[in-house]
């Protein structure tokens, strides 16, 4: 059975779905861009099943609750401040980070900045920061995939990505992830301000310091068909972990890998728990 969660932080109130006992052992998951804590169902309910509290909010600007204009609201410093805003709220002194896209970019800083909190990090599809940068200065591949994040800094981008019954925004999920569940997130973004919102992620200045490597027990799962995220930067990404690392490569997989793939994903997130 599914909670719906409103979770009250000093920032304001984030919308979320969560699963399992009150008392289970910890698990925030969060998601990326353009999609919702929803990405997450089906780990969610599987966790909860298994006796983990899951809990996957919707983030920054995604909530309605937590929606500043100004993209210097979005930051590195804001948004690993909700991960532990929201954990002080559901009163988890150490949990369990699992992130994609995104989500994975937060969870790494987070690890990276307050190892003390984590008991274990999961990043889906995104490398570690350190390994995406060098990548960027010397990989002429990752450059070219990393191009739209650069032109989505255009004040022209909602309009283009929402034209067309949303077309673009609808193109990126490559046909991978169910129609239905495109459908909500294109809802979802249509609302006034939210697509803005969503997009301050890519125009907040960063990286404001030069990121650490991790020392928590870390999962990675990068997939082969990733078109924005190439084999040069996951491949580095061991060299930025210090502590217990594993690294696992889906073949014939694209970016969405929780949605493409959830039943692959979550047997790999139970066996990483499991082991710590």
């Amino acid at each position: 059975m599914m909670d719906y969660l409103s979770i009250p932080t000093a920032a304001g109130t984030f919308d979320a779905i969560a699963a399992g006992p009150a008392d289970g052992r910890p698990v925030l998951l969060l998601h990326g861009f353009p999609e919702a804590a929803i990405s997450w169902e089906y780990q969610v309910a599987v966790l909860g099943d298994r006796g983990f509290r899951a809990v996957a909010p919707d983030q920054r600007g995604y909530s309605p609750g937590v929606r500043p204009e100004q993209a210097a609201e979005y930051g590195v410093d804001e948004l690993v401040g909700d991960v532990l805003a929201i954990a002080e709220a559901l009163e988890w002194s150490r949990f369990d980070l699992v992130g994609h896209d995104w989500g994975g970019a937060v969870a790494w800083w987070t690890a990276s900045e307050h190892p003390e909190r984590l008991r274990t990090l999961t990043a889906v599809s995104t490398p570690h920061p350190g390994a995406l940068s060098h990548a960027l200065r010397t990989d002429e591949d990752q450059q070219m995939r990393s191009q739209y994040m650069r032109d989505w800094r255009s004040s022209s981008t909602e309009r283009q990505m929402l034209a067309n019954n949303a077309e673009a925004l609808r193109r990126m999920f490559e046909w991978k992830v169910p129609p239905s569940r495109v459908d909500e997130y294109v809802r979802r973004l249509s609302e006034p301000g939210a697509l803005t919102a969503a997009l301050n992620w890519y125009r907040a200045n960063r990286p404001r310091a030069t990121i650490e490597k991790v020392s928590v027990p870390t999962l990675y799962v990068w997939s082969t068909e990733d078109v924005a995220l190439g084999s040069t930067a996951a491949l580095e990404t061991e060299n930025w972990v210090t502590g217990p690392y594993s690294f696992q490569m889906l073949e014939d997989v694209s970016h969405w890998i929780p949605e493409e793939v959830p039943e692959v994903l979550t047997a790999l997130l139970l066996e990483h728990l499991s082991a710590f």
